[in-house]
């Protein structure tokens, strides 16, 4: 695996670099956003908030523009707002500083594994069919394709617009759409789609809803049972 390293503090950034090559891994270390943004792909984004050209958060949305890079955010900010921020700007897992590394070496490989993985076979899709009998999943205009990671919305008139989607954004739209209308429990969707012994803030399910909402341009796609979780459902305008 390529990884990509932004860090400023030249002594971290050379103890981590060493570490993870010792660890099997290919690095790449820059220092600001700027050489961040313009660097050649890799595999996986670590990435430090406070660089000294200009915020982490930002480098972070450039990079989700443009690319669906896993990218873990490693800071020393420890609040949730900051965790939820970032979250919020496609970051698919948020580390706080100090960490260990045998911790953030099992994040960056749950990370990269969600990323490669598709759906599971097991379950229904939409329609009350097996998940691993089709590669499609449809929910109304909305289709989710499987095996190429891609999802269009149709409009009114027919014609359909292709979602982006973070790999985290797109595993939960999958979760919630093998059985379109059922509730899923906020639980449920952090066993699933994250990890069995996540640990992270509870708000990044919530965080992760409003920005598929927010891409799939209806709030009422994806509604919140108040006490229970999240189900999806075409909205009734489109209905």
């Amino acid at each position: 695996m390529h990884v990509l390293l932004v860090e400023d503090d030249a002594s971290i950034a050379s103890s981590l670099s060493d570490s993870l090559r010792g660890a099997g891994y290919d690095v790449t270390h820059v220092a600001n956003g700027a050489a961040a943004i313009a660097a050649d792909p890799t595999d996986l984004v670590l990435l430090d908030l406070g660089l000294p050209d200009m915020d982490g958060y930002d480098v972070c949305r450039e990079l989700r523009a443009t690319s669906d890079v896993p990218i873990i955010v490693i800071t020393a900010r420890g609040e949730e707002l900051d965790r939820v921020l970032g979250l919020e700007l496609g970051a698919d897992d948020y580390v706080v500083k100090p960490f260990g590394f045998r911790e953030l070496v099992a994040r960056m490989r749950a990370v990269s594994r969600r990323a490669r993985s598709a759906t599971p076979d097991q379950g229904n899709d939409a329609n009350g069919g097996a998940v691993g009998e089709t590669a499609l999943i449809e929910v109304g205009p909305l289709s989710i394709d499987l095996r190429t990671h891609r999802v269009t919305l149709a409009a009114a008139g027919g014609a359909a617009t292709e979602l982006r989607l973070t790999p985290k954004e797109f595993e939960l739209l999958c979760y919630l759409a093998e059985d379109a209308g059922a509730v899923r429990s906020r639980t449920d969707i952090i066993e699933h789609v994250w990890d069995a012994n996540w640990f992270g803030p509870t708000k990044t399910v919530d965080a992760h809803v409003a920005n598929l909402r927010r891409k799939l341009g209806d709030h009422e796609w994806i509604e919140a049972v108040r006490g229970v979780g999240f189900r999806l459902e075409v909205p009734a305008a489109l209905a």
